[in-house]
This record gives C-alpha cells, sequence and structure tokens, in this order.
C-alpha cells in the first residue's frame, strides 16, 4: 500500500480536518463503562443446555438447499443462506484430533474477511484490496498456484473505504468466478485459466462508493451493491448479464417508485410502507439523493418464489436531526423479481434510523412449524437487536425478539410492524448521550449465521457492545465523510464484548450462549458432523458441540479471525475444513489501519472498545486448511 494512502476513518491520527467538518471527533466529556440494564435478554451465563429439541424444528426448503456434492460455491453455499453442509467425517467424537492440513499466505495484511471457494478440486481465494484472486489446486500437496488473477483497481478506492478495504468471497457460476473489486468492478473471469472474461464499472468513487459485497448469481443475473453509507452516496442494487457483465436493472434504495422498481406487483404486508414515491417524500428536500440505503450485505434466493430478498444500509448522515422523517428506503429489506428487478415487498426494520443500524445482514430461509402450519419464513439477526422471523411471501413479521441487550428501543409492535424507541437514547444536537445499546455495530453486523437441519438451531456469531453518542452537523462534500456523530464505543453488560447465540427458530428464543471476551467478528458454519465452526478476533479457531455449545477443540492462528469458515471434500476423499486468518474490518481497524488507540473516536468509535487488540493480535492474511489425521 503507497504510504500516500490514507484511511478517513484513522481519526485524529489521519485526516483529521475532514473528520471534524464530518463530526467524527471524540465525544466531549467523559463517559463510564456502565450500561442501563433495562432489556436483558436471556441468561449470557449460560454454560451448559439441554439437547436439541426432538420434537418440530425449523427445515431447510429443498428448492433453496444446495446438493451435498462436497463443493463451496458461494459464500453462503446455498441460496438460503444457511451455510450448512451435511459432510460428516469430521464429528464431535474425533474433532480433537484435527490438524493443520495445508496453509497459504495471501500476501495481503488486512482484514480477510472472505469465504474460501472450492469447485472442480480447486480453491479460490479473494483478498482484501488489491482484490487478488489466486486458485489453489487441491490435487496436490501444498495448494499450488494455478493462476492469480491481479485486477489493479484504483488505489484511491482506499480512501472511501469506511471500515477497512475489505473484501467477503467471490462467487462461481457456469464455469467463472465472479468478483467485486473495492473501486467498483464487477469483474468475471475463466475458472479454469483466469483469463478475464468481462469487466463492468458499476459505481464510482468520486461519489463516495465502493464495493466491498460478495456477488450473487441467480439465473443469469449477476446481483451486486454499493457501500458508502458514510460517504452520502445513493444506494443500489444492480443486476449484470452473467455472460456479458452488461447491466440488466438497477434499483434504487431511495428515490421515486420508478427508481426503486416499485410498479403495479409492489403490496406491502404494513401500511407504513404503502404509498406513492415514499421514497422521495419521507426525506426532506432532495436528501434522498444522497441518503445512504446501500445493498453491501447478503442476498437470499428462494426459487419457488422466484424472489430475491436484501437489506439496505444506514440513511445518511447519521445525524437523524438533519433528515425527518422515515428515510425510505434506508434499512429496508425487499424482495424482488431477480430477472426485472421489480419489487413485491418491502418491510421497512428501522424507520428514521437514530443509531446507525444497517439492515444489511443476512436472510436465513427457512420452513418452520408455527401455530399448528408450517410457515415459509425467513430470519434475520437484525442489527437493532431483533431476531425476526418474516413470512417470505408477504412480508409479515411473525415475531421480532431480542436475541442481545437492548435499551436503544422498547420493541416491534406486531400490528404495525414499527419498532418502538427509547426517547432517552435519541442522539441530541451538542448533547453526550450516554450507554446506548447496542452500538452502531448492532447486537450483529455482517458476520453470517448458520443453520443445523439437524439441531434446528441458527448459531448467531455477534457482539456485546455499547455507545455514547453526540450529533453535531454535518456537510456534503461528494466524496468524503458525511456522518455528524461523535461515537464512544466500549464492553456492554457483563464486560464481555463478544458473544455466540444458538437460536431455536420454533422457540422463538436462546438455547444457549457462549460469551467471548472480544466481538465474534468471524462467520459460523455448521456441519453433518454435529460441529459448529469459528474464530474469534485474537486467533483461535474453534469447534463447538452443535447441540450443547461445548467447545471441544481450539487451534491458534497467526492473526485474529473475521472471515467465513467453510468445510468440503478434498480429491482423496477427505473432509476439510477451511478459514482465513487476518485482523481487521471496523472492528479490528486498530490493528489492520494502525490506528492511535489513544484516539477514542478513530473508526468511527470502535477502537475505543478495542484498545487492547493490538497486545492480542498481529495482522495478518493466511488461509488455514484442517484435516482429520
Amino acid at each position: 500500500m503507497s504510504q500516500s494512502v490514507r484511511f478517513w476513518w484513522s481519526g485524529r491520527a489521519g485526516v483529521a480536518a475532514l473528520l471534524l467538518v464530518a463530526g467524527i471527533s471524540g465525544c466531549s466529556g467523559g463517559g463510564g463503562a456502565r450500561a442501563e440494564q433495562r432489556r436483558p435478554v436471556g441468561d449470557t451465563a449460560v454454560t451448559a443446555a439441554p439437547p436439541a429439541p426432538s420434537g418440530p424444528r425449523a427445515t431447510i426448503p429443498a428448492e433453496a438447499s444446495a446438493p451435498e456434492d462436497g463443493q463451496w460455491t458461494r459464500p453462503a453455499r446455498d441460496y438460503a443462506s444457511t451455510r450448512y453442509s451435511a459432510l460428516d467425517q469430521i464429528n464431535a467424537g474425533n474433532v480433537a484430533e484435527l490438524r493443520v492440513a495445508a496453509t497459504f499466505s495471501t500476501g495481503v495484511l488486512r482484514g480477510q474477511e472472505a469465504a474460501p471457494i472450492v469447485v472442480n478440486n480447486t480453491m479460490y481465494v479473494i483478498t482484501p484490496f488489491p482484490n487478488f484472486v489466486y486458485a489453489l489446486d487441491l490435487t496436490q500437496p501444498g495448494l499450488p498456484v494455478k493462476w492469480t488473477y491481479k485486477p489493479k483497481p484504483m488505489a484511491a478506492a482506499q480512501g472511501v473505504a469506511c471500515c477497512d478495504v475489505v473484501n467477503r468471497g467471490v462467487v462461481y457460476a457456469d464455469g467463472k468466478i465472479i468478483l467485486n473489486t473495492l473501486d467498483n468492478h464487477t469483474i468475471a473471469v475463466d475458472a479454469v485459466t483466469g483469463h478475464e472474461l468481462w469487466r463492468t464499472r458499476v459505481g464510482d468513487i468520486n461519489l463516495g462508493e465502493s464495493l466491498t459485497m460478495a456477488p450473487l448469481v441467480v439465473k443469469d443475473k449477476v446481483l451486486v451493491g454499493n457501500s458508502g453509507g458514510e460517504f452520502g452516496v445513493r444506494g443500489w442494487l444492480t443486476a449484470l448479464d452473467l455472460n456479458t457483465g452488461k447491466l440488466a436493472w438497477r434499483a434504487w434504495g431511495t428515490g421515486p417508485d420508478k427508481d426503486v422498481l416499485i410498479g403495479p406487483r409492489f403490496h406491502p404486508f404494513y401500511a407504513k410502507d404503502r404509498g406513492t414515491d415514499l421514497g422521495v417524500s419521507s426525506w426532506p428536500g432532495d436528501m434522498w439523493k444522497i441518503g445512504g440505503a446501500g445493498a453491501w450485505g447478503w442476498i437470499s434466493y428462494d426459487p419457488a418464489l422466484n424472489l430475491v430478498y436484501y437489506g439496505t444500509s444506514n440513511p445518511g448522515p447519521w445525524n437523524p436531526a438533519q433528515r425527518p422523517g422515515d428515510n425510505k428506503w434506508s434499512i429496508t429489506l425487499f424482495a424482488r423479481d431477480p430477472e426485472t428487478g421489480e419489487a413485491v415487498w418491502a418491510y421497512q426494520i428501522t424507520p428514521h434510523d437514530l443509531h446507525d443500524y444497517d439492515g444489511i445482514n443476512e436472510s436465513i430461509l427457512l420452513d418452520v412449524p408455527w401455530h399448528g402450519q408450517t410457515r415459509h419464513v425467513l430470519l434475520r439477526p437484525e442489527r437493532n437487536g431483533y431476531l425476526y422471523m418474516i413470512d417470505r411471501g408477504t412480508g409479515e413479521v411473525l415475531y421480532a425478539n431480542p436475541f442481545g441487550y437492548i435499551n436503544s428501543t422498547t420493541g416491534v409492535d406486531l400490528r404495525t410492524g414499527r419498532l418502538q424507541y427509547a426517547a432517552d437514547k435519541e442522539p441530541e444536537l451538542g448533547k453526550v448521550v450516554r450507554d446506548i445499546c447496542p452500538a452502531a455495530p448492532g447486537v450483529k453486523d455482517w458476520q453470517p449465521s448458520s443453520f443445523s437441519p439437524r439441531t434446528g438451531y441458527l448459531y448467531i456469531p455477534h457482539q456485546n457492545l455499547c455507545m455514547d453518542v453526540e450529533s453535531v452537523e454535518a456537510s456534503y462534500v461528494a466524496g468524503t465523510p458525511f456522518v455528524g456523530m461523535n461515537v464512544k464505543m466500549k464492553a456492554g453488560p457483563g464486560g464481555h464484548r463478544g458473544e455466540l447465540t444458538a437460536w431455536d427458530p420454533v422457540a422463538g428464543k436462546p438455547a444457549w450462549v457462549i460469551k467471548e471476551d472480544l466481538p465474534v467478528w468471524s462467520g459460523t458454519v455448521a456441519t453433518g458432523g454435529d460441529l459448529v465452526f469459528y474464530g474469534t478476533m485474537d486467533g483461535w479457531f474453534k469447534a463447538i458441540d452443535a447441540r450443547s455449545g461445548r467447545e471441544l477443540w481450539r487451534f491458534k492462528t497467526g492473526s485474529g479471525i473475521i472471515g467465513q469458515p467453510v468445510t468440503y471434500r478434498g480429491p482423496d476423499g477427505k473432509q476439510y475444513v477451511a478459514v482465513l486468518s487476518g485482523v481487521g474490518g471496523w472492528s479490528g481497524g486498530i490493528v489492520a489501519g494502525d490506528l492511535d488507540a489513544r484516539d477514542s473516536s478513530a473508526a468511527l468509535g470502535f477502537v475505543n472498545a478495542m484498545k487492547d487488540l493490538r497486545a492480542r493480535s498481529t495482522k495478518g492474511g493466511t488461509l488455514y486448511v484442517f484435516a482429520l489425521p
């Protein structure tokens, strides 16, 4: 990385003058670590759990599942986004014998959030900026490189990456590897040779846009969405033709109905989401043109309904006083026709966002026994702290129950679908509001959950953080930070900063909870061997019993783990587990971005909660592959 490149989120030690204009300095006054105990959730002291339920349990819809062929062709593995593999050679009885089978250095020491992809005895790994793609030969000892693709993104793109220069993975489809680059290009390369087949520019870094999400291919469409909610971008989800890369459709996250692709097929369940051109009228003046609502997270697909599901990000700026109204369609769950982009229904999860509770998290498609019938639902562990179970055909919220500690809101009105805010936790201009829980990254951020049909549990990696905030006026300048909020994060109740929660969708509550000292910023994977794998920010890769939550194995990698573990069958018939190690992302910026621990405002206040991380993890960029002896 060029020494001239500085990251805007580096607080006073970086581009301080710019940050002060945007309102990202430290909160005035002091602030203790106390968090108000308004709504404690569950029992985080759980150390043992009953067996998984033997009665009715949630199942994966057959149409949205993936055959167990030993491969891992997309980050979520299947369209239902379960991140489940039926492979069971590695199981609770022998996982203690797991050993390192191979390693590979990516050569890039930034946050490694991607999932390795495995197709036709080849593993594909993408790095953070500069977004190298490596094809590794699984038929040979040591995983030799078959080819390397270097897209050469513009260095200036690093300056508009809000939360590290991460990339969340590639996808395989029709003999192609599809990737996104930080500077807003979506690219297809030949999976066998690495030869570039097409390259399409979909965004503009001069407007603050970047691409960090993993694409999803549905039929002949490549779906991608932009990042940049802290830069005053106008969000979108875009479909490209798989064979040519040409634009098929674009659905904007704000603006008039014709831009949002809202037409005669659009039938929201709740009255609050009905009306004409709400993407304009719910904003003051032309603020919708710089209102955020990007689509930088996860997308799921139901082939039976022919609908894709995804959520949009925060409205801009963070200062809510500058944008009165519901600010549609920010933090909204959309169901769209993948071929035309037409919206079929939408549900705004967090109207008039107060705390940066983006709605980009994964939607896990399940069929759930509910009040004597089977409901076709999606489960969303939201950043605002509620686990939503939603009918995926209509958008009706069946329940919205807390899965972490919350005092910023008091619940979701199931009659109206509206989130209820706690008045004493609303930001005010020039006033420090303390102990807002959860903090801006939410109870859970982008890190994906997994589901096991064997246990019926959803395995949610998440954090336990609170924050103090102070609203300030933000001014918009294209391509620069547009935030308007001073933030200092800290550990939540109990003093620990992370949790792994096993959620029972039928009961609508946690089955057991594991507390971790640091945020659990990695994904999880569930297997047919009744195991769940995840990583910690100080570098431990762990296997736990999927039924009880008991830790069965751990291995210390060279750096903190924020990547997505996967499992696959090798050409030798053995089961392997793979994960990228390399701390970074928003949570690990103090290490990956060399941020000053004395600057509590750095990384939008996350550094204040992670001052000890530099002593517990160094930078990294290594792939680890594990197998039984």
